[in-house]
């Protein structure tokens, strides 16, 4: 079998997992609800994955580095701290609004789950949000953001803003639109930090 028939059949059940996790979630979902949605024998998945928790785990990785390395590309093409901060918010609630099964997996479930938190996968997550740091650091040191701006605080501030819409909008549908939030969002962390 080739590599990439096997990258195939093992994307085929992490998008499933990801599938059935987001709507039954984690507990109430079974491997033989993983293997009929992704149309592979259970002998297959474990091939890939020894544990529901291991594939669990997996979801992220590609899709979340595959959408790191976009971010830094699309940042580099920005040429403001204030303009990068827009394109940071931005295609967080885009990503967030294009990918709802993700969204699910990643912000209710692998957020609460501990383990979650020693894998490498949580470690990809960690660094793309901390991207904010430098530009936020950078936007004081040329003189566009306030001296006493505190870049981890507006980090948390726009991470959480984020991740509080996009949770509302998985339980309870709303906001219906979460890209709408982003001049919104800027323009409130811009009016507090820029000179």
């Amino acid at each position: 079998m080739s590599n990439f028939k096997s990258g195939t059949k093992k994307e085929q059940i992490l998008r499933a997992a990801e599938k059935i996790f987001a709507v039954k979630g984690f507990q109430d979902s079974t491997i033989i609800d993983i293997v009929r949605e992704a149309r592979v024998s259970e002998a297959t998945l474990y091939e890939y994955f020894s544990s529901k928790e291991e594939l669990l785990f997996s979801i992220p990785g590609d899709l979340t580095l595959n959408e790191k390395a976009r971010l830094e590309f699309i940042l580099e093409h920005v040429k403001s701290a204030s303009g990068k901060i827009r394109a940071f918010i931005y295609h967080v609630l885009w990503f967030w609004e294009t990918h709802p099964d993700y969204a699910s997996v990643a912000l209710i479930i692998l957020k609460q789950n501990r383990n979650f938190i020693g894998t490498d996968t949580y470690k990809i997550i960690y660094d793309t949000f901390q991207i904010l740091i430098p530009i936020i650091k950078e936007g004081i040191a040329s003189g566009e953001f306030k001296k006493e701006t505190n870049a981890d605080l507006v980090l948390v501030m726009i991470v959480g803003t984020i991740e509080y819409l996009t949770v509302n909008k998985i339980l309870h549908g709303a906001p219906a639109d979460l890209i709408a939030y982003t001049d919104p969002i800027t323009d409130q962390i811009l009016g507090g930090i820029k000179l």
